[in-house]
């Protein structure tokens, strides 16, 4: 390769380099308005989301026609400034700035979030109950596949075989492998401990909660995913949604499904509590719970059942319970109410209010600043 072919490709890579610096400081300055609008959801793949940015321009030296003559030409004295017009002028017909639509990992995202936020690394509990396996290929063996063959190390053991046994002529170098000459690369495996992690989303899906409500828990939980899978690599996701009665569905239909009818919060709280004990034990699992409702409960007596069940069931096994209580011109506000009186001195539980899509950031912050 050519030394002008290296330093272009150099050049490539350091512009390159610049504009993920700029578009990722981009990114973290407005990070508030692209946490607001959920459109940037609905552009996630696998392992990346397009986020739609004002066009970026790096700068560059832009030549054209000078009408008022070369570079010291025509009339004026040194130091009289440059005639900047007085800006008057008829409009524009060029087109106007668009925007452009810009791939970010989903572990970037989470970096970029985890700054912002100031959130800890979280500290997984329990013990280590499953082995990965990683390693670097930086180990040698007499056999594996072509593909691995590590050509240096394979000559070397030709050369010395030939040496060894006399036929070697340094006046006629050749050297030629045999099959017992051929050496491979191989991969040295290291035992790694892991952790297993599950999300439970409940939802309150009564009339009372609208499309708006649904978007903003949609957008948060996003967000929430993105940093909890950035802290463990096996995570699961169930969603349960509730009225006066309560059922595990998939993600589709937990975001888009509208009921009407009372609310019985306990309903949700019973299934998280079965489906914790039957797939999720607490010694194998890091476990969380979040629970989003605009805070209306059908009674007194079945706010006092949830309390029970968070103290006997959840909040033991649950590395945190969290409780996000979406504002609604239909709802009470009163279960938060309720929880803060209940649980006042249990760091195991965390609520929080969230007035509308300016409030979902803050709320990340509560639920996930604890580092647990």
């Amino acid at each position: 390769m050519s030394r002008e072919v290296l330093s272009s490709l150099r050049k490539i890579d350091k512009d390159r380099n610049r504009f993920h610096e700029i578009v990722r400081g981009k990114i973290k300055q407005d990070l508030k308005k692209y946490v607001k609008h959920h459109e940037m959801i609905g552009r996630k793949g696998k392992n990346i989301v397009s986020i739609p940015m004002p066009q970026i321009e790096l700068p560059h030296f832009r030549y054209g026609p000078n009408p008022k003559g070369g570079v010291g030409q025509g009339d004026g004295e040194a130091g009289t400034p440059v005639d900047a017009g007085d800006g008057a002028g008829q409009a524009g017909n060029q087109p106007g700035r668009h925007k452009i639509e810009v791939e970010v990992s989903l572990e970037e995202l989470a970096q970029i979030l985890g700054e912002e936020l100031q959130l800890p690394r979280i500290q997984p509990r329990g013990e280590n109950q499953i082995e990965t396996y990683s390693g670097r290929y930086t180990g040698i063996r007499s056999a594996g596949p072509e593909s691995l063959r590590h050509f240096k190390r394979t000559y070397r053991e030709a050369l010395r075989r030939q040496l060894a046994s006399g036929i070697y002529d340094p006046e006629d170098p050749i050297i030629v492998p045999v099959r017992e000459d051929r050496r491979y690369r191989s991969r040295r495996e290291v035992k790694k401990p892991d952790f297993n992690a599950v999300i439970i989303y409940m939802m309150d899906v009564s009339g009372s909660m609208g499309k708006e409500q649904k978007e903003v828990v949609r957008t948060e939980s996003f967000w929430i995913d993105t940093w909890l899978r950035s802290q463990y690599k096996n995570l699961e996701v169930r969603y349960i949604v509730h009225d006066a009665a309560a059922r595990e569905v998939d993600r589709d239909t937990f975001y888009h499904l509208r009921e009407s009818g009372g609310t019985k919060i306990s309903s949700a709280y019973e299934l998280c509590a079965r489906m914790i004990e039957t797939h999720f034990p607490p010694a194998a699992w890091n476990i969380y719970p979040f629970h989003f409702s605009d805070g209306d409960n059908w009674s007194g007596r079945d706010t006092e059942r949830c309390a029970k069940l968070l103290n006997e069931m959840l909040l033991p096994a649950a590395n945190i319970f969290c409780y996000g209580q979406v504002r609604s011109a239909y709802g009470s506000g009163q279960f938060k109410k309720d929880l803060d009186r209940a649980f006042a001195d249990d760091d195991r539980i965390i609520t929080s209010d969230i007035p509308d899509r300016d409030g979902i950031l803050d709320s990340i912050r509560e639920f996930l600043g604890t580092g647990r």
